[in-house]
């Protein structure tokens, strides 16, 4: 897959520069002379793209740009030419800081203008198997029903506004004007817990089977504190 860059950016040098030599090799006393020299000199990380699907496997790749000719204005109108045309690709990073000088000791040739130019490289992930289910799916609907009531204080007056609540069920609802209420949905075959009412500074708290009932309504009476 290296290679592949490798071929990738001898094309774009060719497109950039025409048909100047270009070699991969390291650069020696004799290289760094002749045409444009590309020498992958490191691999490094490389943030994955945004992508909906499986991101794929990424790093970069980090060539060492340097130019030769017949002079050494020859070099310098190749070197200018890459690395405006570089920084004109939206996937290549170009790195414009000094090359340290022991870099270029390791080499065995004198310091030069340079620059490194990093560039992705990718490797697709398939997407996992989803293991075909060969059962059927099989779904139980939980029996429901209505659960209405009313909450009135002393001398059955209704009280408006009132918080009605089933905490194990996490469901709550207030009363209307008459003091009605209604859960629209309760499991039928599910003890309901406490019903647990709110209102003017009142709390009762009583289990749904212990009130009565009227017109098949729950019948809530709610102690309020004369004043």
């Amino acid at each position: 897959m290296i290679d592949e860059v490798d071929q990738r950016m001898k094309d774009w040098v060719g497109r950039v520069l025409g048909d100047a030599p270009i070699s991969l090799a390291v650069p020696d006393r004799d290289s760094v002379d002749r045409g444009v020299g590309l020498y992958l000199l490191e691999l490094g990380p490389a943030p994955p793209p945004r992508t909906s699907r499986r991101p794929p496997l990424r790093v970069s790749l980090c060539y060492l740009v340097t130019t030769g000719g017949e002079s050494p204005e020859r070099a310098h109108h190749l070197l200018g030419e890459l690395v405006f045309a570089a920084l004109e690709e939206p996937d290549f990073e170009v790195d414009l800081s000094p090359v340290p000088v022991p870099l270029w000791t390791a080499l065995g040739v004198a310091p030069r203008p340079a620059f490194r130019l990093r560039v992705p490289l990718e490797r697709e992930r398939p997407m996992p198997a989803v293991p075909l289910i060969r059962v059927p799916l099989i779904t139980r609907a939980v029996p429901a029903t209505v659960l209405p009531g009313r909450v009135v204080g002393p001398g059955d007056i209704p009280i408006a506004d009132a918080l009605v609540a089933l905490p194990s069920m996490g469901l709550s609802v207030r009363t209307d004007a008459k003091g009605r209420f209604r859960f629209a949905s309760v499991p039928s075959d599910t003890p309901l817990g406490r019903l647990e009412v709110r209102a003017k500074g009142a709390v009762l708290a009583v289990r749904t089977e212990e009130l009565p009932t009227e017109e098949g309504a729950l019948l809530v009476r709610l102690p309020l504190k004369e004043g």
